[in-house]
């Protein structure tokens, strides 16, 4: 760069130039202490849940008369991806998802057009259809759970008590909601016994509607006077049980009491739809989302207060504890992150401060600081927070950093030795390596453009590598124009000129070594370039052999088990499953808090947990251990006493977390069809081929087996003949089974349904159903053998689309030694048969891990156009060469010839991460290829030959080169222990270490070839 010189500026204008840079360390720690918290980044949970009721309907039904035209209304939406339904007798639950590259402003609005359709569409349900009711905060993830519980205690008291605790915690700042999971809807049951009604004539309907007329709330009118208006109110409504049962009946001229006729008692919904249960007692939960962008540390803090002053106030019994709090995560994982980021940081200041001897190594190391100082006031600016992502994303930048410091250090010292008066060697640094290192720093950061710009989940989840890498480098490369040169006048000692200038600097024995290995590299060019690009090949050969992985397994200490009884089964059987398993774990030593949901998932109190939708068939224990070794000591325990028979009627998975978006099985294949019996089949083979492989776990589908259902036939002739229609019969016919809702009482700010039904013994044995006898309207009793007969018929318990097509989903666990692409690799070949024996019209596609890892893949490749483009764009400009444009394209791959045998060696999986580290790994090289190639067009241009410019080009960049490699390398190191970023800085080692050799070496054979240079 010519002309104006931004280095000379910042050494002649001393005091500004301090000035700036006092500011930019103040801002710089203010904004460190007031950046945000969080242990992940967010990212956009694209998916909206649709439920329908339809009381009566089969599963059938309910799929082709309520799901059918919602999912058809939901298909028209912009960004559709897929709907997945499935239906069972009297409900439908439809899940959307948009597609993964749905920009994260249009989530919003995509959810509003589906409320609109929804709406529009529910007037066209069938008759006695409910809904749709539609969830869009199913992405909202809790903060914090804290469990309300008191031994004995009703639970409607309990409710209460959650509320009004519900009501503090929605005063501590940061709080934006608070949500109660678990509170079980009251019942006020009207027991009637059948036999006494038939007895004494009263029809069951006088019953109900006498009921529900005296309960109603009715405008009765106001009057207007000179004054305010006086509204009339009828007080007729049920306050509490008494006037329940003090209900007047009228039948054939005597007025009774209800009491009479019925008992009254209060109860709750029978049977349940969801159970919590907290340390083997029942609880409500507190669900705490904190508003976005808060410090998670700072919330934490206050919930603590909080917590502490509602303790001292509760009632004896009355038990507050917390569930998991995602304040201690995020405080181990900035602590942890904290500390690697303070090691990364000393051992790039101790690289500098040894290599380059300790008063340039301080003006090279003072960049470190005041690059970070400038990059934490951007993260604030940008709404950035600290979290697993940024944290990670600053450590890699920390070997880059000092890059070039190094380099415009290493320049100023020459020109100092050349004897050159300070002042004018500090400015030096501009007009001949400013434009190269901008160049090369552009390129560094282009390379990690793809998950920047990627458009997915997965992108969303670490697209923040890139900008924060992105931030640190420009900042990097204006601290070494302006800061440095101004450290290295005020600080660099008196430097002797050393007799024989330039040529004398770069002549010492050590130099002369390496000169001569380079001109042998030149000298057997043809070898030297061979040798690269078989070391290359074989390095892509050996990547057949790395395993495959999309997002590693957290490190967070809770283990999960999931409990799957046969589809149809009892939310009863299955609470008793849940309680074997729950009993045995409270007696287990790792077992801090252990918490059981029954009837559904768990609240998502960590973003890639998405959970389940209501299903009696299924219940999850989430059991918080004191670390992750805890965690893996129970986990297999906890197998292996599921292996011996804890609960030999449910299917019992055991689990932990993952990072990245949510993936429930690490191995799954999708059978779609149109025909149900067909399609189970298929289903089968697939399984049996699953089961097959020795490296599969736990296969199941999810789809469950035939079960009876009574189906009632009526004689039409008969039932009209006593009076009654098919709806009354089957109004009675629920009363006397289910029971039902004839009206509420209002208490507080809750409802109490009441709920009409006959007494138990006549309602909870099945052997008795064909005894049971229907009334009248004249209030006669009828047998029910009477006016038809009961036919019992296999149905299916649950029923499962995906974009309105039958689906069976086949999935499993695997060996955990291994990673799921390489198991569903496996399987894959086993299936291969099968689907090329498959009906027109049917098809399997593989899910899973590898199906997420293929989506966030495609959407890296997607960017990869328009970065590599962008990338030709800064090397043409700096280098203004076709020829020495392709050179430093092809010197990106050579990282591979590294990363390859270091994640062999070391077993690490190549995944997202790695992936990311690959691409950013082809930048790195790339800008020590820039840097170099303008280094040698400097030289012909001062006179050298073109082999000699070369050969002393690569020896006078050699020494920046190298320490700013082994910086990289040392400042990766503290990575390596981390399961989410340890392979992509295992890439980044061996990459950057190999990567730089190969460069120093095959860079000046490849010019030498490229531009036919021979030995003269």
């Amino acid at each position: 760069m010519s002309g104006f010189n931004l280095s000379a500026l910042a050494v002649r204008e001393r005091a500004v130039t301090l000035f700036v840079l006092i500011v930019v360390v103040v801002a710089g720690a203010f904004s460190f202490l007031n950046l945000g918290r969080a242990e992940d980044p967010t990212f956009t949970v694209k998916v909206l849940t649709v439920t329908a009721a339809w009381p009566g309907a089969t599963a059938q039904d309910m799929q082709d008369l309520v799901a059918e035209p919602l999912e058809k209304r939901l298909q028209e939406l912009e960004y559709y991806d897929r709907v997945e339904t499935f239906t069972r007798p009297g409900l439908a639950f439809l899940t959307l998802t948009l597609k993964d590259s749905t920009p994260a402003k249009a989530v919003p609005d995509q959810f509003y057009q589906a409320r609109k359709k929804l709406g529009d569409e529910a007037a066209r349900l069938p008759q006695g259809a409910l809904g749709p009711f539609i969830n869009d905060e199913y992405s909202d993830t809790d903060f914090a759970l804290y469990a309300v519980k008191a031994r004995g205690m009703p639970p409607r008291e309990l409710a209460r008590h959650a509320e009004r605790l519900r009501q503090r915690l929605l005063h501590v700042p940061g709080v934006t909601k608070v949500d109660l999971i678990g509170e079980r809807p009251e019942r006020i049951f009207v027991d009637f016994s059948f036999p006494k009604l038939a007895t004494l004539g009263i029809p069951i309907g006088d019953v109900l509607a006498s009921l529900a007329r005296q309960n109603i709330v009715a405008p009765a009118g106001s009057v207007e006077t000179s004054g305010p208006r006086v509204f009339v109110r009828l007080d007729g409504g049920y306050a509490d049980l008494d006037q329940i049962r003090a209900t007047p009946i009228v039948a054939e001229g005597r007025t009774l009491r209800l009491s009479d006729i019925a008992t009254v008692s209060r109860g709750y919904e029978d049977p349940p739809t969801f159970l919590i249960r907290n340390g083997g007692e029942p609880a409500i939960l507190l669900g705490i989302v904190m508003r976005e962008g808060w410090n998670g540390l700072s919330l934490g803090k206050a919930l603590e207060e909080e917590e502490r002053a509602i303790t001292r106030d509760l009632p004896l019994g009355l038990q507050l504890g917390k569930v998991s709090d995602q304040a201690v995560n995020i405080d181990e994982a900035v602590g942890e992150f904290m500390l690697k980021f303070f090691v990364a940081l000393a051992v790039v200041m101790v690289v500098s401060l040894i290599s380059l001897g300790w008063r340039v190594g301080i003006v090279v190391a003072a960049a470190v600081p005041l690059t970070l100082a400038a990059v934490f006031v951007v993260m604030e600016a940008t709404g950035r927070v600290f979290d697993r992502i940024t944290l990670g994303a600053l450590i890699l930048a920390l070997g880059l950093l000092v890059d070039d410091a190094i380099i415009a250090i290493e320049m100023m010292v020459v020109k100092m030795e050349e004897g050159w008066e300070r002042t004018r060697a500090a400015a030096f640094a501009w007009s001949s390596t400013a434009a190269p290192m901008l160049a090369g720093t552009l390129v560094t950061i282009i390379g990690l453009m793809p998950v920047g710009f990627a458009r997915s989940s997965a992108g969303e989840y670490a697209g923040n590598i890139f900008w924060v890498v992105g931030f640190a480098l420009i900042v990097s490369w204006i601290v070494a124009v302006t800061f440095t040169p101004y450290l290295g006048v005020r600080l660099l000692p008196a430097i002797e000129p050393v007799p024989g200038g330039h040529a004398a600097i770069y002549a010492t024995p050590r130099y002369e070594r390496f000169r001569a290995i380079v001109r042998r590299a030149i000298a057997r060019k043809w070898l030297a370039g061979g040798a690269v690009v078989a070391a290359f090949l074989l390095a892509m050969l050996g990547m057949g052999l790395v395993k495959q992985q999309f997002f590693p397994v957290s490190e967070r200490p809770e283990l999960i088990a999931e409990i799957h009884m046969p589809e149809g089964s009892s939310i009863t059987a299955t609470d008793a499953a849940t309680r074997k398993v729950e009993r045995w774990l409270q007696a287990q030593p790792e077992a801090k808090v252990v918490t059981s949901y029954v009837g559904q998932g768990a609240p998502r109190f960590f973003l890639s947990l998405s959970p389940e939708l209501p299903d009696p068939a299924f219940a999850k224990i989430i059991i918080l251990t004191p670390d992750a070794k805890a965690r893996d000591t129970l986990k297999a325990r906890l197998r292996a006493r599921i292996a011996a028979g804890l609960a030999p009627e449910a299917r019992v998975r055991v689990t932990q977390l993952l990072f990245g978006p949510p993936v429930p099985y690490p191995v799954t294949f999708r059978v779609g069809g149109s025909d149900p019996d067909r399609l189970r089949a298929i289903a089968g083979q697939v399984t049996n081929a699953m089961r097959a492989n020795p490296n599969m776990r736990q296969v199941n589908t999810d789809w469950g087996d035939l079960v009876p259902t009574a189906h009632f036939v009526l004689d039409q002739a008969r039932l009209r003949a006593i009076g009654l229609d098919p709806q009354a019969a089957a109004q009675q016919l629920q009363l006397l089974l289910s029971g039902v809702p004839v009206t509420q009482v209002r208490e507080d700010i809750r409802t109490a349904v009441i709920e009409a039904r006959a007494t138990g013994a006549q309602r909870l044995d099945p052997a008795r159903l064909a005894d049971l006898s229907l009334t009248t309207a004249d209030g006669r009793s009828v047998p029910l053998d009477q006016i038809g007969r009961i036919e019992y018929r296999p149905e299916a318990p649950i029923l499962k689309r995906r974009d309105r097509v039958p689906t069976i989903t086949v999935r499993g666990d695997i060996d955990e030694r291994l990673q799921p692409a390489e198991v569903s690799a496996q399987v894959e070949k086993a299936l291969a048969p099968i689907r090329a024996a498959l009906p027109q019209g049917y098809s399997i596609d593989t899910g899973g891990a590898v199906e997420e890892a293929a989506k966030a893949n495609t959407a890296l490749g997607a960017v990869f156009p328009m970065m590599i483009l962008a990338m030709l764009a800064v090397i043409m400009i700096e280098v203004r060469s076709f020829g020495a444009m392709a050179m430093v394209f092809l010197t990106a791959p050579l990282g591979l010839v590294g990363a390859v045998p270091t994640l062999l060696l070391f077993q690490q999986p190549f995944g997202f991460n790695a992936i990311l580290g690959m691409i950013g790994l082809g930048g790195i090289l790339m800008r020590n290829t820039l840097i170099l190639i303008g280094q040698i067009d400097d030289n012909q241009q001062a006179g050298l030959s073109p082999l000699d410019a070369i050969v002393e080009a690569t020896v006078q960049r050699a020494r920046p080169v190298l320490l700013t490699a082994l910086a990289a390398v040392l400042a990766f190191i503290p990575l390596t222990t981390s399961s989410f970023w340890g392979p992509m800085a295992f890439v980044l080692i061996g990459g950057t270490a190999i990567g730089t050799v190969l460069t120093l070496l095959f860079l000046p054979a490849l010019y030498a070839i490229w531009f036919r240079i021979g030995r003269d």
